[in-house]
């Protein structure tokens, strides 16, 4: 397992590559309705900060790699959901 700071620096680093993809399709295609666009970006910055935090508190009474296992799964599973809508919107 990698240390917490640079899980975060991983976490800050896709959710900003997400946000920049959301920004090149509200830029490049007209036919994706602006309110869409505005609620994935809210999703996104949601997803970092939730993520982040939940990084920096670990959950009394469960094992780290547990916890982390669990953590990261949960962090595939709502990039995947948030890259679903984006691409459908493309």
């Amino acid at each position: 397992m990698a240390n917490k700071r640079q899980l975060k620096k991983a976490i800050n680093q896709m959710c900003g590559d997400m946000f920049v993809e959301s920004v090149v399709i509200s830029h490049n295609h007209n036919n994706a309705s602006q309110e869409d666009i505005d609620n994935i970006m809210k999703a996104i910055l949601l997803l970092q900060n939730n993520m982040i935090r939940r990084v920096s508190h670990i959950e009394p009474g469960m094992k780290p790699k547990v916890y982390f296992r669990k953590l990261r799964e949960d962090i595939i599973k709502e990039t995947n959901e948030i890259l679903d809508q984006l691409y459908n919107l493309a």
